[in-house]
């Protein structure tokens, strides 16, 4: 088996089940980029922290990307998707990778509340290091697809983080879950079930004909979260007028849209580059 095939193998299974990435975040071929911070501290709490990845070679602010990363709301840490930041950077984004609180520790809203904390430490450190805090996009997969989404659309979480909402110029949400009412499973049962209107947890509730520019991939053969969820926020947006690019990728599954961000598997669809070019029409 050569070392590619190891890889593709090894971080489909991995990813799959929303296990620990170490492996494949040490040993993948990643991108040129430049590490700015590494476990900067945006909240008081133990996992309200963040990496930051810049590009190699800086010319002018770069816009700001947000990643969040997924694991059904009770996994994941930001040490395992530096890859991703890395990529992101490379394509010319000041990339910031955060943490935020899980279940059992949290339910619905506190994760989305950690995000727009993060958002917040990025717009307000972002001209320290080299970004353009008036220019900012957020990206996520799976779960964190979900929080970009949330953060995009609901422009509550922002404002009470003291974050004008209207800095956020676009998002990208890759296989995320955005309409799943009624609760249809035990990991939205368990991190939504407790909220006392179900109604107010679905990002198309918030579509406005001001919201951000959305990028919605999915893969058609995604079974973990089906490719309605995409269709649905798409159509929801589009109803209110906003600028939707949607991508249904042929024969990608639920891990595949993040792992195509990788140096080693972009040639099994053009994620990286379709989303980036979006992001970058939105922040010229």
């Amino acid at each position: 088996m050569t070392r590619r095939a190891g890889l593709v193998a090894l971080t489909g299974s991995m990813l799959s089940a929303c296990s620990p990435l170490s492996l494949f975040a040490t040993f993948t071929p990643k991108d040129a980029a430049l590490t700015r911070e590494r476990g900067a501290a945006y909240g008081a709490l133990e996992r309200q922290a963040l990496d930051v990845y810049a590009p190699r070679r800086e010319t002018a602010p770069a816009p700001v990307a947000v990643f969040f990363y997924g694991g059904s709301w009770d996994s994941g840490r930001r040490q395992d998707y530096g890859w991703v930041g890395r990529a992101l950077a490379a394509q010319g984004f000041l990339t910031v990778v955060p943490d935020y609180r899980l279940y059992p520790a949290v339910r619905y809203p506190g994760f989305v509340e950690d995000g727009a904390l993060a958002v917040r430490w990025a717009v307000d450190h972002a001209s320290a290091l080299g970004g353009d805090p008036g220019r900012v996009v957020l990206i996520g997969h799976s779960a964190g697809a979900y929080n970009a989404a949330m953060l995009a659309l609901d422009d509550l979480y922002l404002k009470t983080a003291g974050v004008d909402p209207a800095v956020v110029r676009a998002f990208a949400g890759l296989s995320g879950p955005y309409d799943f009412l009624p609760l249809d499973g035990p990991v939205t049962r368990r991190t939504f079930g407790e909220f006392p209107d179900l109604a107010a947890t679905q990002p198309g509730a918030y579509a406005r004909a001001d919201s951000p520019p959305a990028f919605l991939a999915t893969g058609d053969g995604d079974t973990t979260v089906k490719p309605r969820n995409t269709r649905a926020l798409a159509a929801a947006l589009r109803a209110k007028g906003v600028t939707v690019e949607e991508r249904h990728y042929a024969g990608l599954n639920h891990a595949d849209t993040v792992l195509a961000l990788s140096r080693p598997l972009r040639g099994k669809a053009p994620v990286l580059s379709e989303m980036t070019a979006f992001l970058r029409a939105r922040t010229a």
